[in-house]
């Protein structure tokens, strides 16, 4: 028998150490691709990127395509990386500010889904879908406070700006560039990306293509990531979320942040909880901060995809810091302040007893808030 368990413990540390060496694998091409991007968008649009993207200019617009596509990918961190490559390669701050807002909203449809998988239970599933939409009512007063700030005073940017300010080097910002040691270490893909670029017709097209490879190559790394992530983690995630209950808010804040940051989702964080409230192993108010400490700690994604952006790092490290930044005032302000502090927690019950009554209006809930609603007003801003 000890034979039989050193062999199977040997064999589990080697799936661990190939596991490890994929993840390493993948976080090298989640660089590469952010560099990709940022590099298409550079060659297709040379410097006419504000012009561009004029449509997505109205704070309102930018908004909901962050949520659309963040509904659509299932993946914040596919649309706020892509976003990083993108004001790399000379999408402006501002216009990308509301779009990694979008992002946040749209990230919560995939633990709103993992609780239907409780819909046979009516009351299993009132609980379920009320600690799910506790992450879509915080995210969406988070936005409904912080995005007209943002468009009054640039608040966001002009924190980011601040924070980044170490990186400019005395205001050259293309000097910070020399700080960028991952460069090098994926110049030799990103090459590969660049002549099959340069392999199209013209400038325009070849940058498109390096777009699209860019993009779905992100989507792979990230998915990759996740599901290594999760089997190295998630046991050890779901022990270290249960052992933090009760032990105050401001140690669920840290756990939900060192697990997400483990995971490298926030998707699986917050779906980790969804079955435990369903199943009354924990309460809606115990997963509360655990959510808002996985909106911060999904923003390391973005921080780490900045680092291998080409073209302005400065700006692409900036548009980083704002995702950190919003989710790190809205959780000060909001969960400090009492009476805002409750306002989520009533949602998600009113919520829950909702889609316990009737399983039509979560269809309706789900479609209109991160389809429907937001392509009609998108639509209705172009």
């Amino acid at each position: 028998m000890s034979t039989q368990a050193t062999t199977a413990t040997m064999d589990k540390s080697g799936n661990n150490a190939l596991r490890w060496m994929q993840l390493g694998l993948m976080l090298y091409l989640l660089l590469v691709a952010v560099s990709v991007v940022s590099g298409g968008f550079k060659m297709a649009v040379g410097d006419q990127a504000k012009t561009l993207f004029e449509f997505a200019s109205h704070p309102i617009a930018g908004l909901m395509i962050g949520l659309i596509a963040t509904a659509l990918t299932q993946s914040s961190s596919t649309t706020t990386s892509v976003t990083v490559g993108l004001v790399a390669g000379g999408l402006p701050v501002e216009t990308a500010i509301p779009m990694i807002m979008g992002a946040n909203i749209g990230t919560t449809t995939t633990n709103t889904l993992v609780s239907l998988g409780h819909a046979r239970c009516k009351e299993e599933f009132r609980r379920a879908f009320a600690s799910a939409t506790i992450h879509d009512v915080f995210n969406l007063m988070a936005v409904a406070i912080f995005l007209p700030l943002e468009i009054m005073f640039g608040l966001l940017d002009k924190l980011s700006g601040w924070l980044v300010s170490p990186l400019m080097a005395a205001g050259d910002m293309s000097s910070a560039n020399s700080f960028n040691f991952i460069k090098p270490l994926t110049d030799p893909a990103v090459n590969v990306y660049e002549w099959i670029g340069e392999k199209v017709p013209t400038d325009a097209l070849g940058g498109i293509v390096m777009i699209i490879l860019g993009i779905a190559t992100i989507m792979f790394s990230i998915a990759m990531m996740g599901k290594l992530m999760r089997k190295l983690m998630v046991g050890r995630a779901r022990d270290m979320l249960q052992a933090a209950i009760g032990r105050g808010p401001m140690h669920g804040i840290a756990s939900g942040t060192v697990v997400t940051v483990l995971v490298q989702s926030s998707s699986t964080t917050t779906s980790l909880m969804v079955p435990l409230v369903g199943t009354g192993v924990l309460k809606v108010r115990d997963v509360y901060p655990f959510t808002l400490g996985a909106n911060i700690g999904t923003c390391i994604t973005a921080l780490i995809a900045a680092t291998g952006a080409s073209g302005n790092l400065v700006l692409a490290m900036q548009i980083a810091l704002v995702h950190l930044s919003f989710n790190v005032l809205a959780t000060l302000l909001i969960f400090g302040t009492p009476f805002l502090r409750e306002i989520p927690v009533k949602g998600a019950f009113w919520l829950g007893d909702l889609a316990a009554k009737s399983k039509v209006a979560v269809a309706v809930y789900l479609i209109a808030v991160f389809l429907a609603l937001p392509a009609l007003i998108l639509a209705l801003t172009l």
